[in-house]
């Protein structure tokens, strides 16, 4: 991990197409203010599946590996976290530990805020709060979608023919 970077939300040209980023003046204002902005080198660990979560991740430039581990120690990694995107939401709204694992793929930056600064944020910015309910049901219905797909992968049985 590289020192902190301060750069503003409203220098990022992406920041239209990003959900959470693109939130009116005075809320990215206030997000500006309690963001902190890292540069990590590829294969760093932002969290660990287990892990108390101490806040979320967004981010910037590159990408994370979301993984978690099975029972028996081996890592499956679940998908391929793009620039936009923000990590940890669940848990860290939850006060529960972070659900998978996150690591660098790319070197990239990552805007992090801490739980207790985000939970004052999303009191003070309905529009905000509006942005993370919109987040989360979208990765319920991800992984809705992702059930349904692996319990219909299975191979069916053929129906037994009634003998008369």
């Amino acid at each position: 991990m590289e020192t902190a970077i301060q750069q503003s939300c409203f220098d990022c040209a992406l920041r239209p197409d990003r959900l959470f980023c693109d939130l009116p003046a005075d809320a990215l204002e206030a997000f500006d203010s309690i963001k902190t902005v890292t540069f990590y080198p590829r294969s760093t660990t932002l969290f660990q599946e287990g892990q108390m979560a101490r806040g979320i991740f967004v981010l910037c430039e590159g990408r994370a590996k979301l993984s978690i581990c099975s029972e028996n120690g081996r890592r499956l990694t679940l998908r391929i976290a793009t620039p936009g995107e923000v990590l940890g939401l669940s848990a860290s709204l939850s006060g529960g530990a972070y659900e998978v694992s996150a690591e660098m793929i790319d070197n990239g930056r990552v805007a992090q805020v801490q739980r207790k600064e985000l939970l004052k944020f999303l009191r003070t910015y309905r529009e905000a709060c509006l942005q993370v309910v919109h987040l989360l049901s979208t990765d319920l219905h991800t992984a809705y979608e992702r059930v349904r797909s692996i319990g219909l992968v299975r191979t069916r049985r053929p129906r037994s023919q009634a003998v008369h």
